[in-house]
């Protein structure tokens, strides 16, 4: 793959102008939050899951991973669970292949490259839990999905699309 060492920086899914900004009242609301996004997702969609800790990153990562197996008509992985230590979990899912990354443990963006982050946002659907920690190395090709808690069991999600992506999720184009 392409080394990305060349390109310039882009903004932080933080730093990012929402697309849209969707309140959610419960975890069902945010399962069906996922599952609306993972309807259109394809090999090559990087989706850059931003948020405090415990915002519910890994509960929409696990919502993901359900909803992409049943709209390929196979059966969800038995446990998601996070790849907070394993810094990386994957998934065959029919004929896809996902990648669900948590880089929170890492000190560099270099760091993320050794785990084959560039092959896997290419070849696969990556989700990418900490996506700051790439700094310049994060696809400008991606879906941001900003979790912030507002309540016991609420949460907000600002939502934005950005280059190839915006044709797919239009709705939430930044």
């Amino acid at each position: 793959m392409a080394d990305r060492r060349d390109r310039p920086s882009v903004p932080a899914p933080h730093a990012a102008a929402p697309g849209r900004a969707v309140d959610i009242a419960d975890l069902a609301a945010l399962d069906a939050l996922a599952i609306r996004l993972a309807a259109p997702a394809r090999t090559g969609d990087t989706f850059a899951l931003s948020g405090e800790l415990g915002a519910g990153k890994t509960a929409f990562a696990r919502a993901f991973i359900g909803a992409l197996a049943k709209r390929e008509g196979v059966p969800a992985p038995g446990d998601v669970p996070s790849p907070t230590f394993t810094l990386m979990q994957s998934y065959e899912i029919g004929a896809l292949q996902l990648f669900h990354f948590d880089l929170y443990r890492l000190k560099s963006a270099e760091e993320a490259l050794e785990l084959g982050i560039e092959d896997a946002c290419a070849e696969g659907i990556a989700l990418i839990e900490w996506p700051d920690r790439l700094g310049r190395y994060l696809p400008s090709d991606r879906i941001d999905v900003r979790l912030a808690v507002t309540g016991e069991s609420s949460r907000r999600a600002e939502i934005a699309a950005h280059g190839r992506t915006r044709e797919r999720y239009g709705e939430f184009a930044a």
